[in-house]
């Protein structure tokens, strides 16, 4: 059992980097000792625990060598552990957790003029659903994914821009302060707009990888499959994965937008009333 929770292809600044952020999180909730605070921590630390599952542990190895397995690792890594860490809103928890040091020179490199500028440019609606959709179809071209899945280098600067990517996107979408707070702290509406914008190009991708006659990705044949199942059979699960689950998402981001708007209109209410 433990070896399939040890590292298949150690990344060690990037182990160090999950156990930075662990280490800030519940520092963080021992330090502000709040009940309300417990849903949301198991939130972050199952989407935080995915995200190093699917990069760090024997996981890695059965996705280096089964399409469908290739397929949920990257669900894992864009989609459902982003999706649990951005929900959880971990910033103030974070910040009391993380030393002072830490906390200040994190805060002028993100006032320096070109991250603010860079990320305000990606949290533009428009620009962070095209990157969101359009990183996912990249990187299933077949002949950028052979390349993607030989090439050490390539296969890590392809996960590592996906959970980036991820984080990004879902930090954008899941904003639960109320419009206006930020430069990019958008409307409901319009975000609800880019989600369900989104699910026709990721149906469409994963239908066109599931029911294709023939197979699309020749590296697993090259590399050998981890179980013995029949090609078409791993590229028709994966375009499943690829299809169902990622769209799937939007429907339950759009329900945490619209939890979202009816608590911002409840203190809207209270405030009115005298």
């Amino acid at each position: 059992m433990l070896s399939q929770l040890a590292p298949w292809e150690p990344l060690w600044p990037l182990i160090a980097l999950f156990a930075l952020a662990l280490a800030a999180y519940l520092a963080g909730i021992a330090r502000r000792r709040r009940a309300r605070d417990i849903p949301s921590a198991l939130a972050f630390l199952l989407g935080l625990g995915l995200m190093y599952a699917a990069m760090q542990t024997r996981f890695d190895y059965y996705a280096q060598f089964m399409f469908f397995m290739h397929r949920i690792q990257h669900l894992a890594l864009h989609h459902l552990g982003p999706f649990l860490i951005a929900l959880s809103a971990p910033s103030a928890v974070l910040a009391a957790g993380t030393p002072r040091p830490l906390r200040t020179a994190g805060r002028r490199l993100a006032a320096s003029p070109p991250v603010r500028i860079g990320y305000r440019f990606l949290q533009q609606p428009v620009i962070a659903g095209l990157l969101f959709v359009g990183l996912i179809g990249f990187w299933l071209i077949p002949s950028v994914h052979f390349d993607a899945m030989l090439d050490a280098r390539l296969y890590w600067i392809m996960n590592l821009s996906m959970a980036v990517d991820g984080l990004l996107f879902w930090w954008f979408m899941l904003d639960p302060r109320p419009p206006g707070t930020t430069p990019v702290t958008r409307g409901v509406g319009l975000r609800i707009l880019v989600l369900w914008a989104l699910m026709p190009p990721q149906i469409a991708l994963g239908a066109w990888i599931a029911l294709s006659p023939e197979t699309l990705f020749d590296v697993y044949a090259v590399c050998g499959r981890a179980w013995p199942i029949s090609p078409l059979l791993d590229q028709q699960l994966g375009g499943l994965i690829t299809w169902i689950p990622a769209a799937m998402m939007s429907l339950l981001a759009t329900l945490a937008l619209l939890a979202f708007a009816f608590r911002h209109e409840r203190e809207r209410n209270r405030e009115s009333t005298p």
